[in-house]
């Protein structure tokens, strides 16, 4: 049954929570993290009165949901959906089947996401490096850097390689390596349609590796396919992420940028931004930056991006002649 009003999934949450009452939202509450308590309790404090009928139909949702979910777990999505379809029809099913993988977000290996990526790195240090891209994919970013940062040299850049190209994996092969997984960890299993890797994800990866691992990773990776080693580069190190330099790398920046790529990429800048650059500029500097930002008036957002972009070409050069330090998730960075 659809609702005729429609309600955010927290809305939803929050009238079921008042309508089953103090103590078995007391419960489940139990189970949330303080974030979603937080943003429950505001929600339930917000909630203006609801007629029965709509109480009701977010019940049967929730319920349908439930059910929906159990079937999931004991034969997967396909299974879940052929017994809806027989007690609710081919419509209803697909309603609740396309809201439970994407509204509520039920994720493959959660189980592995809970486990040690020491612990997961035996079991999966063997594997295909396929095998091993997709399960790296759906874990954290920090249990993903550890277990990549302690595989074999030879294959860190064929597996953040394939990371990088994954697109979206169907259910089955999904569903066949966590039950694999499952069984070696003695977890539970979840199943899910969702996408995973691509370039994003090996970049949050490879953000928390040591620099060691990170440069020889992208070292080798630049022979496999130098354009996707670029573009990995890129997304790694963004004009915005200057504010995380300390005062004497931003100095150097400043003496080795342009002032007119500067002026630019100041012009298109948060405040945050522009308080930190203007922080390590001489007072005369600052004046003469202010100044001439205000007479330039508006600018083209893609001449902004292309001077900041140059400047992260700065940063990067820096770096990798060691002159400055970007603070990454390694134990390497550590200065003493």
């Amino acid at each position: 049954m659809a609702l005729k009003k429609q309600f955010s999934g927290l809305q939803k949450a929050a009238i079921l929570l008042i309508t089953l009452g103090e103590d078995a939202a007391a419960n489940v509450f139990k189970h949330l993290t303080e974030e979603e308590i937080e943003k429950l309790t505001l929600e339930i404090s917000s909630v203006k009165k609801v007629d029965s009928e709509k109480k009701e139909e977010i019940i049967e949702e929730f319920y349908n949901l439930a059910i929906a979910q159990d079937y999931i777990s004991q034969g997967g999505i396909g299974y879940a959906k052929a017994i809806l379809e027989k007690a609710l029809g081919p419509e209803q099913a697909s309603m609740i089947i396309n809201r439970l993988t994407s509204s509520l977000q039920v994720r493959p290996f959660d189980f592995a996401r809970k486990a040690d990526p020491n612990q997961i790195l035996n079991f999966i240090q063997n594997e295909h490096p396929q095998t091993i891209a997709l399960i790296l994919s759906y874990l954290e970013p920090n249990q993903a850097a550890q277990i990549l940062s302690n595989l074999p040299d030879e294959m860190q850049a064929d597996v953040a390689k394939r990371i990088a190209l994954m697109d979206s994996t169907s259910p089955e092969i999904i569903f066949e390596v966590e039950q694999i997984l499952e069984q070696k960890l003695s977890a539970t299993f979840t199943q899910d349609y969702t996408k995973a890797g691509g370039i994003e994800a090996i970049v949050q990866v490879l953000n928390g590796v040591d620099r060691s691992t990170e440069r020889t990773i992208l070292e080798s990776l630049a022979v496999q396919d130098p354009e996707l080693t670029e573009e990995i580069k890129k997304r790694m190190f963004v004009f915005e992420d200057i504010v995380t330099l300390d005062n004497r790398a931003i100095q150097l920046v400043i003496r080795d940028c342009e002032n007119d790529d500067l002026l630019l990429a100041l012009k298109g800048a948060s405040d945050e931004v522009k308080e930190v650059v203007f922080r390590n500029m001489s007072t005369r500097m600052k004046e003469t930056f202010m100044e001439e930002m205000e007479i330039m008036g508006p600018v083209r957002l893609r001449d902004v991006e292309e001077a900041q972009t140059r400047i992260v070409s700065v940063i990067r050069r820096l770096e990798d002649a060691g002159e400055i330090i970007i603070a990454r998730g390694g134990g390497d960075d550590i200065i003493v």
